[in-house]
């Protein structure tokens, strides 16, 4: 059975077909909560209540094709009602340990990253870390494709002065 037939049935109320759903996203769901959130528990908790929002409001998805984009953009609300109401933004990673099992080129990149507007980690991170495609970014985000290409570019622009600055400073 594929994706859109298992989303269908548990529109239709079928409660295993929405956990099959739940399992066939658990991964990109996770993945969107810890670039937000930044640390593993409140990442688990936050697919907790997007499993408990989904399954009371899965009556309400109308296209079974957009199943993962709705179950993402349920995801993203309440990563951003957290850390609107936690005011924590924690955006040099979890803790000292975390960071210290790190190489230098990820702390680099993690660096570079803490540069930019969460907006802009958060595109990056659905872009290159979790392969969404522009067209599911546009979706949602609801925004059109164009204007996702041209954020992704200024970006992706920002990151590449980031590190060539760095280069100059090293050879100085």
């Amino acid at each position: 059975m594929d994706e859109v037939e298992v989303a269908r049935k548990a529109i239709n109320g079928d409660e295993e077909a929405f956990v099959a759903l739940m399992q066939l996203h658990k991964e990109a769901l996770l993945r969107t909560a810890l670039a937000f959130l930044k640390n593993e528990h409140d990442a688990l908790e936050a697919l907790q209540e997007t499993t408990y929002r989904a399954f009371r409001k899965i009556h309400t998805l109308k296209e079974p094709a957009y199943a993962k984009t709705w179950l993402i953009r349920i995801t993203i609300n309440y990563c951003q009602d957290q850390l609107k109401k936690d005011k924590h933004y924690v955006r040099d990673g979890e803790s000292a340990e975390s960071t210290v099992s790190l190489d230098s080129t990820q702390l680099e990149l993690q660096e570079a990253l803490s540069t930019l507007s969460a907006d802009e980690q958060h595109l990056i991170h659905m872009k290159y870390f979790q392969g969404v495609k522009i067209k599911e970014i546009a979706a949602i985000e609801k925004i059109p494709e164009g204007t996702v290409k041209s954020r992704l570019h200024k970006t992706l622009r920002t990151l590449r002065s980031h590190f060539e600055g760095k280069g100059e400073m090293d050879n100085v």
